[in-house]
């Protein structure tokens, strides 16, 4: 999947997380986080949305995520549905997203 605009997902509220992707000229994932418990989860927030872009297909895109507590299943569907957004992709497999066990 190829990341082709700018796109978003989620919020800045209690318990949840804004993610936002942008196509990225480098063939790499540039991954920013700020998270309200970045030294608890930190480490874990971003092999987990890592992991996920690596699923998805994604080689290259810059990743921004503001972290306000969100639980890991949060975190995965704002990112695949800001990853959808941006690749302008219209459909997606759940069955394949659900066997991830995330």
């Amino acid at each position: 999947m190829e990341i082709k605009k700018i796109a978003s997902a989620g919020t800045v509220e209690s318990s949840d997380i804004l993610i936002t992707i942008a196509p990225n000229e480098q063939e790499q994932i540039e991954l920013s986080l700020e998270s309200s418990v970045e030294k608890q989860f930190g480490k874990q927030i971003r092999e987990m949305m890592t992991t996920t872009l690596q699923q998805l297909g994604i080689t290259r895109a810059k990743v921004t995520a503001v972290d306000k507590g969100a639980l890991d299943c949060t975190i995965v569907a704002r990112l695949i549905t800001a990853v959808h957004r941006a690749a302008e992709e219209e459909s997606y497999d759940w069955k394949e997203i659900d066997s991830w066990n995330v």
